[in-house]
């Protein structure tokens, strides 16, 4: 499987991903595909073959109120084939998350127009790009204003106002409070849209009480044939954070524990080994990290799981995935 993680580049240094500048200083997706360069040499020179884009690599580019901003793909094309071409000879795989404030199923009609505008977008930067249908943007289902099945029936509402372009692209997650996996795979019955498993959030909410191993089948099960599919894993944060106040003269301490739902620094190996070995069994998937180190916490796992006998650079999955295809030949 490919391992990957999520737009922040701690090594070396740290690098930039994207043209952060604000709208007085002129950004441009020109600026952040320069810097995705620089990210694609990190990636190659650390054999790591799955990262996930930031969302804001077209910044201003969906603002109703700034059209100067609005035509950047159109200007950035052939920048944009360019890195889609080193991409595919690197065999990366590439994605994005677009933020919480990106939903399809908002009460708010103005809120679901931006949603579908920056779903288009996400869909126009990767096809400029070339990316192949494992290339996918993902998105929670939002709110539950009104209940379960109003909140479901606006999402489906907003999933028939995107392109088909945009829905081959879109994948729907889990959440860690209000829609369960269970949700999410009632919306793929009803639009055929693929789910990406995040099996912390799984941990965190499971109301229907769907053991790991049928969770993580069902999710695969919405992905079509020849398409790898792909999960979020994370480890819950265990670390309390001391908290310092001034009072008077004096400064008071207070201890902080964390809550389930967040995200550790690094991925605990111990577990992730058992995930293999035992829920994820004979299964091919793809696996984003989501952990607060980012590539350093990818590495150390990678590292970590060698010494335990799994060997999960990329070497070893073309190498797998040859003899597979022999197998199958023969």
């Amino acid at each position: 499987m490919r391992l990957g993680f999520a737009v922040k580049v701690l090594g070396s240094g740290g690098l930039p991903t994207h043209d952060a500048r604000r709208w007085q200083s002129g950004p441009h997706l020109r600026w952040s595909l320069e810097a995705m360069h620089g990210v694609l040499d990190y990636l190659e020179a650390q054999d790591v073959d799955m990262y996930r884009m930031t969302a804001s690599l077209a910044p201003y580019a969906t603002h109703p109120d700034m059209p100067q901003f609005h035509n950047q793909v159109e200007e950035a094309r052939a920048e944009l084939e360019e890195l889609g071409a080193r991409a595919r000879r690197l065999d990366l795989r590439l994605s994005s998350h677009p933020s919480q404030y990106i939903v399809l199923n908002s009460e708010d009609p103005a809120i679901r127009a931006a949603a579908i505008r920056d779903m288009e977008l996400q869909t126009q930067l990767f096809d400029a790009m070339g990316l192949g249908p494992e290339a996918v943007i993902v998105l929670h289902v939002g709110g539950a204003a009104g209940g379960f099945d109003a909140g479901l029936d606006r999402w489906e509402a907003g999933w028939e106002g995107l392109s088909d372009r945009a829905r081959d692209r879109l994948v729907v997650e889990n959440d860690d409070r209000t829609y369960g996996l269970a949700h999410v795979m009632e919306l793929h019955r009803r639009t055929g849209v693929k789910v990406v498993w995040d099996i912390l959030h799984h941990h965190c909410n499971d109301p229907d009480d769907i053991a790991d191993r049928e969770a993580l089948e069902l999710a695969l099960s919405t992905w079509p044939a020849g398409v790898t599919p792909k999960i979020h894993y994370s480890t819950p944060k265990t670390a309390m954070e001391e908290r310092k106040r001034k009072v008077g003269r004096r400064v008071e301490k207070t201890w902080v524990l964390p809550q389930l739902r967040a995200h550790a620094d690094v991925i605990d190996p111990i577990a992730f080994e058992q995930f293999l070995r035992e829920t994820a069994a004979g299964l091919d998937f793809d696996v984003m990290l989501e952990a607060k180190a980012k590539d350093l916490a990818l590495l150390r796992l990678r590292d970590q799981m060698a010494e335990r006998g799994i060997d999960l650079s990329p070497g070893a999955r073309q190498a797998t995935r040859a003899a597979a295809a022999q197998t199958t030949a023969a």
